[in-house]
């Protein structure tokens, strides 16, 4: 849903409460002052000296006291602070640095509970990853046990980066000026800067739509380097600005020229901070390097070693938890637009798309679900709550889902005639507070949909009882739900500060447009498509000729990078802190809840900002064990933070209708990968703007291959349902086709996923990582390990060109026609790729369990039979594994994993677990058996009729059917 209304924000009511920070004596200087000023210069800063030394049982502790004058660069510098490094696994060092006062704030483990290291003392001496120091001034280095040679993994000495100063490395920018790199704790600021490889390959830093793509631009190769900034805000994705989500950790990707082998590593900046981390290279550097600059907290690093992409990823989900176990419906196909206005519109999208036969899972409804636009309800007219439950319970009929949506904030009522529980109950709980607070104690007001609203206090100790009645209510009047859709929770609002002072609660109007209503409709025709010529449909052809491009490439948006520099503000508060992070709104409380907003326990909105998403997903998804007892929470959200993954998935928010956007898909898909977030996907499609033919054919097939898979559109703009044009409708078909058969395989995956933390989704040199040629590919991306996807990505084409990884060691085939591809070796090679086709191919080395016969549900598909792909390598192996439980059921439930061996001549099957799989095996199909044909097929030593086999020479392929094999049991086929 389109959360930012593209006019000017309004600003509401008076001056904001001036609150200051409380650090008193671990503070060097004189109280702050109303009007106390700062240099803004860290070249003076003394960084710190190491003192008293201590060796702990799994790593080290010390000192760190000023080293000199206090710089005062953007705040009160902190005297005394400690170090504290920890062992903590063979693959994880924990490096913290925090005030010793311990009045700076920090994550609770409340919110966050990290995974505990092993407590072993031996890890000091045998730990991958060694922990350097020198003082003073203090400097720590990060390297490998088994490369000690290396350059370090992380390098904050100043003998290792740039001489300093630096002139801003955007030219209007001044606060891109690097004028020293000393470690700086001051209660509104903190800094660490560290040496990088030149040219580094960096990834992760998020959420961000990057003009560089999934490999972060570190200011080579003609790029200006990365100024990602880490404060969430609600923006309809924007280039290379701050965004929904906030997830201070990276991977770099190192490659030894001389041994042609790479390693990867991690860090970590466990802080919800507002910050920026920058990545640059200067002139004449012949190192990179990347900077943190933070407004509060810590310096709280966790560093892991790999050494493989994968590996880095497994440990960090260690770290902040395993991805939630998702329902097997979670990965049919969803569908929603924003201008379902009826339940019988709605009704009827679900209907016609039975009618045009193309599968639908999840019927979703927008705000238009709303009575007012307010949360927990529904519209008595157009959604009354006794036909919506007619209406859902006729899809659950049909093994189909309901899935509304809940924004972030909750109207605020004052007339005694207007009754709207979910307020209502929220004032009778005030005793526990309910809400958050101005400094003063009143309620904050905030402004969106519903007009006036209060927002949920995540840390009240009672604001779960609330949610989960509020939720259960709503179920009850009709609305039941399977899953949430959690949107607009950065938190939005339209009032810049509380817009309680003074305001006219009574005053239901409106002062902004709903964007695709009378006033804001949406009036840009799809991307390269002239209206007055080929008139409105959005057709891809018009008489036989492309729209696209010809005559004319009708308005465009312009999405640019802004960077707003220092602040100059007078004043050292909650609201304006000294240094201004590169937040694109501006101010940090523009288009938010104000920084100085209270919250139990004490919290500043300004120390828990990037916090409030994960918060409400985690008490959401506890709102729906409780609802839905026994069975696994299905959520989607917009804004997240580190271990949101363990609550909800999410969707990469309000796109647009571009071309450019369908690559964007693929990085964003890339980096929820890296932040353990793995069912992530796109609205296909595009959401802003108007779509076209073409464009949708193609988004349609690429999200099919994606995990979270859902076509969603703005109020007003072109229907774009897959229905809607033939074509798209015939390559809808055809890609849930290969979807649906390849949901066993999926399901494994994020079974994985959530038992190890390994990511469904991988870029191709996670795979093959000692290719340099596959560093910077964004344009492809392989499921697990075996099934590589090249979708086109540009308008008016029938072919694209995609790289086969593996060069030439791996056998790469069709999935459709199972034949082998001639590819280039280290290098594209060009494919047909006409209208509603997608090119995907597998892996030699696989056996991947599959649906013989994809129905229009997941529940009728997984009802059928099986069957096995089998793709052997030059030596006859294959391998794999299918995990199969109930597909519902809160683990730990019973479940059975099946592995299939392949060699030479033979496939074997085994099973272990205690769920009974009642399908039976059908179809087995051997690709790599050679040219000749077998003289017999047995299964289980038993003789196949020939009928029941059939042998394509050309392709050395062996197509067994009619098996009827039990996967509880062993079982073999052979092949003489």
């Amino acid at each position: 849903m389109l959360a930012t209304v593209l006019t000017s924000l309004l600003v509401w009511g008076g001056a904001f409460a001036r609150n200051t920070s409380s650090l008193s004596s671990a503070l060097t200087g004189a109280a702050t002052t109303p009007n106390e000023t700062f240099s803004r210069d860290v070249s003076s800063c003394p960084g710190y000296t190491l003192s008293a030394l201590r060796e702990t049982r799994s790593g080290l502790t010390a000192e760190l006291n000023l080293a000199g004058p206090a710089c005062r660069a953007f705040g009160r510098d902190v005297a005394n602070l400690t170090l504290q490094v920890t062992y903590d696994t063979e693959t994880r060092l924990h490096v913290n640095i925090y005030d010793t006062a311990r009045s700076q704030f920090t994550i609770p483990p409340s919110v966050i509970q990290l995974g505990a290291g092993s407590d072993d003392p031996a890890l000091k001496h045998t730990s991958d990853l060694v922990f350097n120091y020198e003082s003073p001034p203090f400097a720590f280095w990060i390297t490998r046990r088994s490369d000690p040679d290396a350059q370090p993994l992380f390098d904050t000495r100043i003998s290792s980066l740039p001489p300093t100063p630096i002139p801003p490395i955007n030219a209007t920018d001044n606060s891109t000026a690097l004028n020293g790199f000393p470690l700086v704790f001051e209660d509104q600021y903190l800094q660490l800067a560290s040496a990088l490889p030149y040219d580094a390959n960096i990834y992760g830093l998020g959420e961000v739509v990057a003009s560089s793509g999934f490999r972060r631009d570190v200011g080579t190769r003609g790029g200006t380097g990365t100024i990602q900034t880490i404060w969430a805000r609600n923006a309809p994705d924007p280039i290379d600005q701050n965004l929904y989500g906030s997830h201070p950790v990276y991977m770099e990707h190192r490659y030894n020229e001389t041994t042609k082998k790479s390693r990867s590593h991690g860090v970590f900046l466990f802080s919800a901070a507002g910050e920026d981390i920058m990545l640059f290279t200067p002139p004449a550097s012949n190192v990179s390097l990347i900077e943190y600059r933070l407004i509060g907290g810590t310096l709280d690093f966790y560093f892991f070693s790999g050494p493989s992409p994968q590996k880095v990823i497994e440990q960090y989900g260690a770290l902040v938890g395993l991805p939630t176990w998702q329902p097997y419906w979670g990965f049919g196909f969803h569908l929603c637009k924003w201008g379902y206005t009826s339940l019988s519109e709605t009704r009827e999208q679900v209907e016609k798309m039975r009618e045009a036969n193309i599968p639908l899972e999840v019927m979703w409804n927008d705000i238009d679900l709303y009575h007012a636009l307010r949360d927990f309800t529904s519209d008595p007219v157009s959604f009354p709550g006794d036909e919506m439950r007619s209406f859902i319970r006729d899809l659950g009929a049909n093994n189909q889902h309901y899935i509304p949506i809940v924004d972030a904030s909750i109207a605020h009522v004052t007339n005694d005639t207007d009754v709207y529980a979910p307020y209502t109950r929220g004032v009778e709980l005030q005793v526990i507070n309910v809400w958050t607070k101005n400094p003063d104690g009143s309620d904050y007001i905030g402004l969106f949909w519903p007009k006036y609203t209060v927002f949920p206090d995540w840390f009240a100790k009672h604001t779960l009882t609330y949610w989960t009645e509020a939720l259960s209510n709503w179920s009850k009047a009709g609305v039941e739900f399977s899953g949430i859709w959690l949107d607009v929770n950065e938190p939005a609002s339209k009032c810049d500060g509380s817009c309680g002072t003074g305001a006219d609660y009574s005053n239901l109007t409106l002062p902004f447009l709903i964007p695709g209503e009378p006033g804001d409709l949406v009036t840009d025709w799809p991307e390269g498509y002239n209206i007055t010529i080929w008139g409105p449909s959005g057709n891809i052809t018009i008489n036989g000729t492309l729209t696209y491009g010809n005559n004319g490439t009708g308005p465009t948006t312009t999405l640019a990078r802004r960077g707003v520099g220092a602040g100059n503000q007078p004043d050292a508060d909650l609201n304006d802190p000294p240094y201004a992070i590169h937040n694109a709104f501006g101010p940090v409380w523009s288009g938010t809840v104000a920084t100085n907003a209270t919250h139990a326990g004490g919290y500043a909105e300004l120390d828990v900002h990037n916090l409030w998403g994960l918060m409400e997903e985690k008490t959401t998804h506890l709102a729906l064990l409780s609802i839905r007892a026994g069975k696994r929470p299905f959520l989607i959200s917009r804004s997240t933070f580190a271990s949101s993954g363990k609550w909800t998935g999410h969707w990469l928010g309000d796109n647009f209708s571009k071309w450019s956007y369908l690559h964007h898909n693929i990085q964003g898909i890339l980096q929820f990968q890296l932040f353990q977030i793995p069912m992530v996907g796109a609205d296909a499609c595009g959401f802003n703007g108007n779509t076209d033919e073409e464009l949708c054919n193609r988004w349609m097939q690429l999200s099919a291959f994606t995990p979270f898979y859902r076509n969603h559109n703005v109020k007003s703009a072109i229907p774009q349902e897959p229905y809607r044009w033939d074509s798209v409708a015939n390559a809808s078909r055809t890609a849930m086709q290969v979807r649906y058969s390849l949901l066993p395989y999926w399901y494994t995956l994020f079974a994985n996923a959530s038992t190890r933390g390994t990511p469904p989704v991988r870029a191709l040199f996670f795979e093959f990582p000692d290719e340099p040629e596959l560093f910077d590919n964004d344009r492809q991306w392989i499921i697990g390990r075996d099934i590589l996807v090249t979708p086109v990505l540009t308008p008016n084409v029938s072919t694209v060109d995609g790289i086969f990884p593996g060069r030439g060691s791996v056998v790469w085939r069709d999935w459709y026609t199972h034949e082998i591809v001639n590819a280039t070796v280290g290098a594209n090679t060009t494919l047909d790729a006409p209208l509603g086709h997608i090119n995907v191919h597998v892996r030699d080395g696989a056996a991947i369990l599959l649906h013989a016969k994809p129905g229009y549900t997941t529940a009728e598909t997984r009802a059928g039979p099986y069957a096995l792909l089998v793709t052997q390598d030059a030596s006859g192996y294959a391998f794999g594994t299918a995990y199969v439980d109930d597909g519902e059921s809160v683990p730990p439930t019973p479940s059975t994993t099946i592995t299939f061996r392949a060699q030479k001549g033979r496939v074997a099957i085994s099973a272990r677990g205690d769920f009974t799989v009642e399908q039976k095996l059908d179809t087995v199909t051997v690709l790599g058996v050679g040219a000749k044909k077998p003289g017999s097929v047995q299964v289980n030593g038993e003789v196949v009729d020939e009928a029941s086999w059939e042998f394509d020479a050309g392709l050395g392929r062996l197509v067994v059917k009619g098996l009827g094999v039990d996967l509880n049991k062993r079982a073999s086929l052979t092949w003489t």
